[in-house]
């Protein structure tokens, strides 16, 4: 909103009442309203009745746990969402980011690390859509196709399921061929250069991406191709 009297609104979804009252005063204390929510049964009904500006959600919930509330968040809202846990383990980053999560921070962390994550978070989620031609959102080469309108990839006539993070991936490196990019370029690139995650998050995802193409039965023409010790390209034959 751009009503400069707005009060912007976060909900935070924790079974730590301690947890949930540190981040209350943190909130608080950068001009937030807060409320406060200990168990995922009743997290997406305090999130519809209050419409926050940003979540903050525990991903180890009595009831509900916060995987199921972010995929139940992201069916009807691009509202974003920050997941905080004591669990930091890689793959448990990436899952939560692939089902939509914005950003992901471990527990014990620093106050003022976490409100400077949340400030990026809500930078990028209000930053002014770029309206562009629709030829500069669909990339093709032999069997493949990406459309970013859409959300559609298909291969050797296959549309793949696959998360936004990995078709926006597959998707700049196809825009690029024969390029190489380095994993810190890929994550600026595609996460935003206010994401804090890990280079571990772009292999993952790109492992995935080729898994899902190879069980299309992939192509002799081109291929998502790593460059040892730079990062990966999108590499097409006979360009």
């Amino acid at each position: 909103m751009n009503d400069a009297s707005y009060v912007k609104r976060a909900l935070i979804i924790d079974d730590d009442a301690n947890i949930c009252e540190l981040l209350r005063l943190y909130f608080s204390k950068d001009g937030f309203a807060a409320k406060t929510i200990n168990n995922g049964i009743e997290a997406y009904t305090a999130f519809t009745e209050y419409k926050p500006d940003i979540v903050i959600l525990d991903l180890m919930l009595p009831g509900k746990d916060g995987y199921d509330i972010c995929r139940e968040i992201r069916k009807t809202s691009s509202v974003p969402i920050i997941m905080l846990t004591a669990r930091s383990e890689t793959l448990d980053k990436v899952v939560g980011l692939e089902l939509g999560a914005d950003d992901y921070i471990s527990k014990p962390f620093d106050a003022q690390e976490f409100m400077a994550r949340v400030k990026a978070v809500l930078r990028r989620s209000n930053a002014p859509v770029e309206v562009k031609p629709q030829s500069d959102e669909k990339v093709t080469y032999h069997n493949f196709l990406v459309d970013k309108l859409s959300y559609t990839a298909i291969v050797n006539g296959v549309e793949l399921d696959m998360p936004p993070k990995e078709l926006e991936l597959l998707f700049f490196l196809a825009t690029h061929p024969n390029r190489v990019f380095t994993r810190e370029q890929l994550l600026g690139q595609v996460w935003g250069y206010d994401f804090f995650g890990e280079s571990r998050t772009v292999d993952v995802h790109v492992k995935r991406i080729r898994e899902r193409i190879e069980s299309t039965g992939g192509s002799t023409e081109w291929q998502i191709k790593t460059v040892w010790g730079v990062g990966y390209k999108f590499e097409v034959n006979n360009l």
